[in-house]
């Protein structure tokens, strides 16, 4: 039975990996071999940064909700647990669009929240 060669599979291969290599610095580029590391580990950093930059945001708007809370003479934490308490429920990223965009309507949830951890401490 013949010897069979990789051929056009091989050929495929290295272009794939020619393609993907496009845009690294030096013989990340050239070198097969680099290349195909560098890959590699550009897709660890992708799937990792993926998940870190949700992270990354939501640390954002809570670090927004925080100065407009201070801003407004409460803490973080009471101002949720004050919003819990009086059921409602918006996500941090629609908190801190409404402490940019629309401060009146943010005031009047500072003050439901004041009120209703005032009222569970005076109940406690």
């Amino acid at each position: 039975m013949p010897r069979v060669r990789k051929g056009a599979a091989r050929n495929q291969a290295r272009r794939k990996i020619r393609r993907q290599a496009r845009g690294y610095f030096g013989s990340n580029r050239s070198s097969p071999y680099r290349a195909k590391d560098a890959i590699i580990r550009a897709g660890c950093y992708a799937y990792r940064d993926r998940r870190q930059r949700k992270r990354d945001i939501r640390a954002l708007w809570i670090t927004r909700i925080t100065a407009a809370c201070r801003m407004r003479g409460t803490r973080y934490s009471l101002f949720m647990n004050g919003l819990r308490m009086a059921g409602i429920k918006l996500n941090r990223k629609m908190l801190s669009q409404l402490a940019i965009e629309d401060p009146k309507l943010f005031d009047q949830l500072v003050s439901t929240a004041k009120e209703n951890t005032t009222a569970q401490a005076a109940s406690a």
